[in-house]
């Protein structure tokens, strides 16, 4: 997944965590029909990460060090146990649009923490996140998110997480290519599914059809294309543009949501989903030139 000619890959990679992932977050409600959120969770990693490592030993991948695999192990802790656990454990109470717009606060939260590791934000990247949160705010005058002070919570920490995560991968020293990724949901699984025997969630019985698609659907596409893509994003471009997806997610998700669920799409909404593009476009040109 990692090729020698990343301009080339750039706007595919980009497509992968713009609009692949702004589904996940309808298709994560319909998984929770049957699942419980960790179970979900460490089921799509683990089946994902298994495919992806059986891939590469096909194809006669070397297996990395130890310090690049422990390395690997903490950001699949970050960001899929921690971060992609709490969130569907969020969603249990909140609507998918709903916690898509909190992860928004993400590229906020990671280019304040690159400042801190030297890393400094150019002043286009601040224009376009300050306009993404704007857009944001925008299109909650119309959603809201629901009265739900813990699902508000876990939101919070699961964006935390994931902006750590994001600091620290190019940081760190990495298994090459797709074996970081895969190293990294193998690793979410893992933890993921202990931990849900150890809060009582248990593998339902008879789960719904649409609920199996639905987990299916998160792990190949979810997980293998747009996790892999969203890595190889940090790694050769800034943490903004890396990021930019948790500004469109929204929109993807709100927009699934009006069509397959009949939820309503207001002016607000409409005028906050076109500031954020604009944000979004400001990151890119900003982006252009990796320092």
């Amino acid at each position: 997944m990692l090729p020698h000619r990343p301009n080339l890959l750039l706007p595919f990679c980009l497509a992968a965590t713009w609009l692949i992932w702004g589904s996940t977050y309808l298709a994560i409600k319909f998984a929770l029909l049957s699942f419980a959120p960790y179970v979900l969770s460490g089921t799509r990693y683990l089946c994902a990460g298994g495919i992806l490592l059986a891939w590469l030993k096909w194809r006669g991948a070397a297996w990395p060090n130890w310090r690049q695999v422990c390395n690997a192990g903490l950001i699949g802790f970050l960001m899929l146990t921690v971060g992609n656990g709490l969130t569907c454990v969020a969603e249990k109470t909140l609507d998918s649009g709903a916690t898509a717009l909190m992860v928004a606060i993400t590229p906020l939260l990671t280019v304040v923490m690159s400042q801190f590791m030297g890393n400094r934000a150019r002043l286009l990247e601040w224009c376009g996140i300050s306009l993404g949160m704007l857009g944001v705010l925008m299109m909650n005058l119309d959603t809201g998110l629901a009265a739900d002070p813990q699902g508000v919570g876990l939101m919070i920490i699961a964006c935390i997480a994931w902006a750590t995560a994001s600091v620290l991968i190019p940081r760190l020293d990495l298994p090459d290519g797709t074996m970081s990724p895969t190293i990294q949901m193998l690793v979410g699984g893992l933890v993921s599914l202990p931990l849900a025997l150890l809060t009582g969630e248990r593998f339902p019985d008879t789960p719904k059809p649409e609920a199996i698609a639905a987990l299916a659907y998160l792990a190949l596409f979810g997980s293998i294309i747009a996790y892999s893509a969203f890595i190889w994003l940090l790694r050769y471009t800034r943490p903004a543009l890396a990021g930019s997806s948790s500004y469109v997610n929204p929109m993807v998700a709100l927009f699934l949501g009006w069509l397959l669920a009949g939820e309503a799409i207001s002016w607000p909404l409409l005028t906050g989903m076109c500031i954020i593009l604009f944000g979004v476009a400001l990151i890119g040109v900003a982006a252009r030139n990796k320092t």
